[in-house]
């Protein structure tokens, strides 16, 4: 008998608990409605707000627009969902290679900053001034014919050059110089008689003959005088 009443009492207990649940869950779903309910109150009047905008905007493009044109529309973007996913992963994958390019450009400029130092510290940049104050003393000595007739003659000009510094026209250069440096001192006249004992050596025959040579060369050239006549 006592186990009956404990179970009977056990059973309304559970009872209770169940009713309170229930009574609890409907007073959350009460105040869920009542929420609902403020919020679409609060709704409609924006709602018919933007329906309002919406005709009075699209009543201004009545005569060119068509409920099928915006039908059309929306399902290109649907049915493009995968391109334009992939367009937006390609711009983020852009925006991330703007980011490096930018990185380079700041090391690309600050080793650019460093060559042009070291070039200042070298003296690069100090060599140009001069020579271009050179270039403008050129400008303006030189004529434009000047420029011209150089144009005309720099074939000339560079084959000579060439021509001077090959290594036997150096040597010989250099002979002279050395040669010319290196002359008797003033007390001991050379005389005649060792003067023609010079005439025996080979070395001073070939010198006379160059410069026989030489002086023959140079009556061969056109001169003012010649060209008057």
């Amino acid at each position: 008998m006592d186990n009956d009443i404990a179970l009977l009492h056990q059973k309304i207990d559970n009872l209770t608990s169940q009713v309170a649940f229930l009574a609890n869950q409907a007073e959350i779903q009460q105040r869920r409605q009542q929420e609902f309910d403020e919020l679409k109150q609060d709704m409609i009047p924006i709602a018919n707000h933007m329906i309002k905008l919406t005709i009075d905007e699209l009543a201004e493009i009545d005569p060119e627009f068509e409920i099928e044109d915006l039908i059309y529309l929306l399902k290109r973007v649907l049915r493009n969902v995968p391109l334009i996913l992939s367009m937006f992963d390609r711009f983020e994958a852009l925006m991330g290679i703007t980011d490096e390019v930018e990185l380079l450009g700041k090391q690309v400029f600050s080793t650019t900053v460093e060559s042009l130092d070291q070039l200042e510290r070298d003296g690069y940049f100090a060599f140009a001034r001069e020579g271009w104050g050179i270039l403008e003393q050129v400008v303006t000595e030189f004529s434009e014919d000047d420029v011209k007739a150089l144009g005309d003659n720099v074939v000339t000009i560079l084959t000579t050059v060439r021509n001077m510094t090959q290594p036997e026209i150096m040597t010989l250069a250099n002979n002279a110089i050395g040669a010319i440096q290196d002359v008797p001192p003033e007390t001991e006249t050379p005389s005649t008689l060792s003067l023609l004992r010079e005439l025996s050596n080979p070395k001073t025959r070939r010198g006379m003959a160059r410069m026989i040579n030489l002086l023959q060369v140079l009556d061969e050239q056109p001169n003012q005088s010649n060209t008057n006549q």
